[in-house]
């Protein structure tokens, strides 16, 4: 599996979502099989609950997911179908790394940003990135991965690291 990354500059909304689907195409022009997913570092679960004047419309996917309007895009240029685990948020990562304190997983330990969570968005990445996500039921062979917000967005830090951190395991 190869990885590409997009993240933004110093202003949200001038792109990135279009670049991911078209070099998606292009890829799929020259016979690979391609998939996505869109990091949205808000603390919300999901977009469901966003008003659309602040963060845009909501797209629903086939397993009722609610993300980003990007997976639709994804989803229409690219011939792909999506899940709600293809749209990665903070709420969703850090319920998920709650969740496995409260169950004793960490055995004991302090959790921590580093590495706990940022090991679970590389986890994350690295598990949706081989789910079918078109017809013929295979794996893809490049993920396309979107860091929503700006570089400047504390928020996106954690993810950012995450995503530095993930191009020592995957070489």
């Amino acid at each position: 599996m190869k990885y590409v990354i997009v993240s933004g500059g110093v202003v949200s909304g001038l792109g990135k979502g279009i670049t991911i689907s078209s070099l998606g195409r292009l890829l799929q022009g020259c016979g690979l099989k391609v998939t996505a997913i869109k990091i949205d570092p808000y603390l919300n679960v999901d977009a469901g609950t966003m008003s659309p004047f602040e963060h845009g419309e909501v797209f629903v996917l086939k397993d009722g997911g609610e993300g980003d309007l990007d997976l639709g895009n994804y989803e229409r240029f690219l011939n792909i179908e999506l899940t709600q685990d293809h749209n990665i948020t903070t709420g969703k990562v850090y319920r998920e790394v709650i969740a496995r304190e409260r169950r004793g997983d960490y055995l004991g330990k302090t959790v921590q940003v580093v590495p706990h969570i940022t090991n679970e968005i590389q986890d994350w990445i690295e598990r949706v990135a081989t789910i079918p996500v078109d017809s013929s039921g295979e794996q893809a062979d490049v993920c396309l991965i979107e860091v929503g917000g700006t570089v400047g967005d504390i928020e996106s830090m954690v993810f950012l690291e995450a995503l530095r951190q993930f191009q020592i395991r995957v070489g």
